[in-house]
């Protein structure tokens, strides 16, 4: 029997307000994505990952669901829904939800029930204020402020780990956690392939709802005091042990459908949180934002990660360099403002050779850059608690550029819901696709002769040790091995060969290198592939 098919499987991510916009109401829908299909087959991905696609009153952009069984009407209906369904799997492209059950919105039939202490009294985290009025706990909020607010219909707190209209639900009881897994049968059945679980980490709290403890301020950073609820080891707001019994609840119940595939987001506490877990104990995989995070292009962006793999070997890594909550990586590790092609092509080989199953958010195809938004043009709420010293995602969640020649570059003949980015004409698809040389040629490229090399896909990983800049490891599958080297830095660099001998170059590099005497040498940002 093979590996399952998401083992070592591209997952491109689509934001779906920001794709295609087929209606002109300057919002992306189904029906723009679904025309889109052929262009996502032609990069040679397996699987595309939707943004929430749940109606919601938008005030964390779909991450706050008031309905689980249906769609927003801005994407379209049900129907629309249902065709893209079938034209994906069509083209052999498997459909991943990202699903938030975590929280809900606070417009979501289940919180106004329990703020009435109806028949889902419990279902949401209540607590009642300390003597003074005071929330219940030091818990804090991602977004600012206490992770509690006062409900006068209840003279009680309720949790929210993120907006106070991000009610968190009680997975501790047993009909709100059986009300969570219908949602996964509701869309199964729908024919989706699998899920992309928001915040896995935070299914439980602490029922004891005892304080968080404080990072000591000798550990703190400058990223530490950007966002206050960094200033706490998020012990007991979630990331308990137990969690990692709920992780393999929702396992089952997708497994329970066939050939589906569910990973999850772990925001913080990867170890305490189970992600770890050997895949019979937790979900198929999982990524971190350590990667994520990463502002400085060097061996340990990479090696960091796989650091904290080392004590679960069973565990299948997901991989992902930026999404929609992170800046696109070509800016955050020190590209040029109008785009750096040389780097893309970088990251995206790094991406697609390193062990795991890969997250290709949309746009890094083509080195899409961050977008500096103005004040008044921000729409995530991260930006308005923060600004100026973050501005939020919006940067990264901007108008994907089709047609450099159509008004706002082909997403929409209306208003786009963000502005594009002026940056991103020169980036566009119908531009790249006239260069044989472009970053989405290489992506396209890269990933057709990666079909043909078993051993990237599936194959175990061993690094090399070599000193920075260069990065280097081997991919092993059977008696086949190919080995990757990497240079991250702007200079020119040297790798001895050694007792590799002399590999059999293969079609997947980019930049300048050559092999001469045992010895490989590399033009900046350039990287080699060979078979052993």
């Amino acid at each position: 029997m093979g590996a399952p098919w998401w083992q070592g499987a591209v997952v491109y991510q689509v934001y779906v307000r920001s794709f295609a916009d087929a209606n002109g109401d300057g919002q992306g829908d189904f029906v723009g994505l679904t025309r889109k299909l052929d262009y996502i087959k032609a990069l040679g991905v397996d699987a595309i990952w939707l943004s929430p696609i749940h109606p919601s009153p938008n005030r964390d952009w779909g991450y706050d669901v008031s309905d689980y069984e249906d769609v927003h009407p801005d994407y379209g209906g049900l129907a629309d829904f249902d065709k893209l369904i079938a034209e994906a799997h069509a083209r052999g492209i498997k459909v991943v939800l990202d699903e938030v059950l975590c929280h809900t919105s606070d417009e979501h039939p289940w919180f106004k029930d329990s703020m009435r202490r109806g028949d889902k009294s419990d279902w949401y985290v209540w607590a009642d204020p300390k003597e003074d009025g005071t929330a219940p706990n030091n818990w804090l909020s991602a977004f600012g402020g206490p992770a509690w607010s006062y409900q006068p219909a209840r003279r009680q707190h309720y949790h929210h780990k993120f907006l106070r209209q991000q009610p968190k639900l009680n997975w501790q009881h047993p009909a709100a956690r059986e009300a969570g897994l219908k949602v996964l049968d509701f869309w199964l059945r729908r024919g989706v392939d699998g899920y992309r679980l928001d915040v896995a980490n935070a299914y439980l709290h602490d029922t004891l709802l005892r304080d968080n403890p404080a990072v000591p301020l000798e550990e703190r950073s400058d990223a530490t005091w950007s966002d206050a609820d960094f200033l706490q080891e998020h012990m007991f707001d979630c990331n308990l042990p137990e969690n990692v019994l709920i992780l393999e609840q929702i396992r089952r119940r997708v497994e329970a459908f066939g050939d589906r595939f569910v990973f999850g987001e772990f925001s913080e506490g990867y170890e305490r949180s189970g992600a770890f877990a050997a895949p019979d104990e937790g979900l198929h995989g999982g990524y971190t934002f350590f990667m994520l995070r990463q502002k400085l292009l060097s061996p340990g962006f990479i090696t960091g990660n796989y650091a904290l793999l080392s004590g679960h070997p069973r565990h299948w890594p997901v991989v992902a360099f930026c999404n929609h909550d992170i800046p696109r990586t070509v800016s955050r590790l020190g590209g040029a403002p109008e785009g750096d092609p040389a780097l893309a092509k970088l990251l995206l080989a790094l991406l697609f050779s390193i062990k795991g199953t890969f997250c290709l958010y949309q746009g890094a195809e083509l080195g899409l850059t961050e977008v500096d938004l103005k004040r008044e043009q921000l729409r995530d709420p991260v930006g308005d608690l923060y600004y100026p010293v973050f501005k939020g995602r919006d940067g990264c969640r901007t108008p994907m550029p089709w047609d450099a020649d159509e008004p706002n570059y082909g997403f929409t003949t209306g208003t786009p819901w963000l502005p594009v980015g002026p940056a991103h004409q020169r980036l566009a698809v119908s531009e790249q696709e006239k260069e044989a040389g472009s970053t989405l040629a290489y992506t396209r490229r890269f990933l057709a002769a990666r079909k043909a090399e078993p051993t990237l896909i599936t194959g175990e990983m061993k690094f090399i040790p070599t000193p920075p800049p260069v990065l280097a490891f081997v991919r092993k599958l059977g008696e086949a091995r190919v080995l990757g080297v990497f240079n991250l830095s702007r200079k020119p660099v040297g790798f001895d060969l050694g007792p590799l001998g002399t590999p059999t170059a293969l079609d997947l590099g980019c930049g300048e290198a050559a092999v001469t005497r045992g010895s490989l040498q590399l033009g900046p940002l350039a990287c080699w592939f060979g078979r052993l």
